[in-house]
């Protein structure tokens, strides 16, 4: 069991910057660590990953304004969002993905607010 718990969300306004933290009580080197994200009436969606060895992907929607990290030491994954859009008004939740596929662990997510 892995719990996971985000911090670093809060009001920002258009074009601001901020940093989100996923914490995991255990070690995180066997997980692929993922960003998702659900805004107010829609569907929890994709928004980064980084891989057990540090490959990245993002969505489209984040591509080259959003950066995924890890730092396996601290059992820590983060997220750097810069040039934020009120677009990327959700509540924001890590997920940890076992590496060999089946197990997964989602932290209670943490919310994000970007005012016009």
């Amino acid at each position: 069991q892995v719990d996971l718990v985000e911090s670093g969300g809060g009001f920002v306004e258009y074009g601001g910057s901020l940093r989100l933290s996923c914490k995991a009580s255990g070690g995180i080197g066997i997980y692929h660590m993922q960003w998702y994200r659900q805004a107010p009436g829609k569907q929890r969606e994709f928004v980064a990953k980084i891989s057990v060895v540090e490959v990245t992907d993002y969505s489209d929607s984040v591509k080259g304004r959003f950066t995924i990290s890890r730092d396996n030491a601290r059992n820590t994954a983060d997220l750097q969002m810069d040039s934020l859009t009120p677009e990327d008004t959700a509540v924001y939740f890590c997920n940890a993905a076992h590496r060999s596929g089946g197990t997964n662990y989602w932290g209670r997510g943490t919310q994000v607010t970007v005012s016009s």
